[in-house]
């Protein structure tokens, strides 16, 4: 983005806060900004900490209220209702996280001609004009996963993958773990499972995956899923490696349990934090220095749950 172009943008945006829609001056001169926050579904428990992130650094700030609305499951044409709802009612920022950043994206680009910032989380839209996402490179973290996994089995055996179709973060994950497996002839990839966002259908693919492939050497999850209940993986027996993303409960006491051996862990409160904070600052006229902000991740084995765990503690602490 051109520097005049940049400016031209604060300003738009900045003057979307004042106008336009009735009761945004009222809004204004009560000096409190709305900003919607919008997860990919409300029964994934992962997004639960990026509600309380979001709300802590509202409170914090002090004129920000936080509007928390999402579909109730993976369903991506209510998320687009909902993100078109708030259009509409013109509020004065919307961080997403997106089911299907394609699918999101003219969407997306109507609200920035509303002159309404929008930032992306955990999941990106890259073809539409948001302004920032938060998170992590999912194409280095699906690296990870495969080359975790390919240690694991000692670099031979059949593997399975659970993935969401659909969801841009998730695909380059998948991309990037294919890409270490695909060089590693001894490991043979049997089947990609379509989870759809479901822990529900997580649990029975495993079961039914585990009893097809009796010889599978690993599970490599590009989700959170096999590990957000204490059951998902019960069907899977011990010599069975399990590679997964996400550390929230019951996570570390699944891997500290052996039914897991490695986790990799994103920042699930600076989800909702970091993404009021951009929109606090877009409001306030100063855009980020990059369009996307590189969270960060942890790998989470045996050997560092506990520290782990105790960061996680302070964390909920809001510390």
């Amino acid at each position: 983005m051109t520097r005049i172009a940049s400016v031209a943008l604060i300003a738009a945006l900045a003057a979307g806060c004042h106008g336009g829609g009735q009761g945004a001056s009222d809004r204004m001169g009560a000096g409190k900004l709305r900003f919607a926050v919008i997860p990919k579904s409300l029964d994934l428990p992962v997004f639960n900490y990026a509600k309380t992130g979001a709300e802590r650094e509202a409170a914090r700030l002090g004129n920000v209220e936080v509007l928390w609305r999402g579909p109730e499951n993976a369903d991506q044409l209510r998320q687009k209702e909902i993100l078109e709802s708030f259009i509409t009612q013109r509020v004065d920022g919307i961080a997403i996280s997106c089911l299907n950043g394609d699918f999101l994206t003219e969407t997306i680009d109507r609200a920035i001609a509303a002159g309404i910032p929008v930032v992306t989380w955990d999941a990106d839209a890259p073809k539409s004009k948001r302004i920032a996402f938060y998170g992590i490179d999912d194409r280095a973290a699906g690296r990870i996963l495969g080359e975790q996994a390919v240690s694991l089995i000692g670099g031979k055996g059949k593997v399975a993958i659970i993935t969401s179709v659909g969801a841009t973060n998730l695909q380059r994950r998948l991309d990037g773990v294919r890409e270490v497996l695909a060089r590693h002839k001894d490991v043979q990839v049997v089947e990609v499972y379509d989870i759809k966002e479901d822990t529900v259908r997580c649990a029975e693919l495993i079961a039914s995956g585990t009893n097809r492939y009796p010889d599978l050497a690993a599970w490599i999850s590009v989700g959170g899923w096999p590990v957000f209940t204490r059951n998902a993986l019960a069907a899977v027996p011990a010599r069975t490696k399990v590679i997964a993303f996400d550390t929230i409960p019951p996570a570390p006491d699944l891997l500290k349990a052996g039914r897991v051996q490695v986790l990799i862990g994103q920042k699930y409160f600076g989800w909702g934090r970091e993404a009021v904070r951009l929109l606090a600052d877009i409001k306030a006229g100063k855009m980020p220095a990059s369009p996307v902000v590189d969270s960060g991740l942890d790998v989470v084995t045996a050997a560092n749950v506990d520290e782990y765990v105790a960061r996680w503690k302070e964390l909920e602490k809001g510390k």
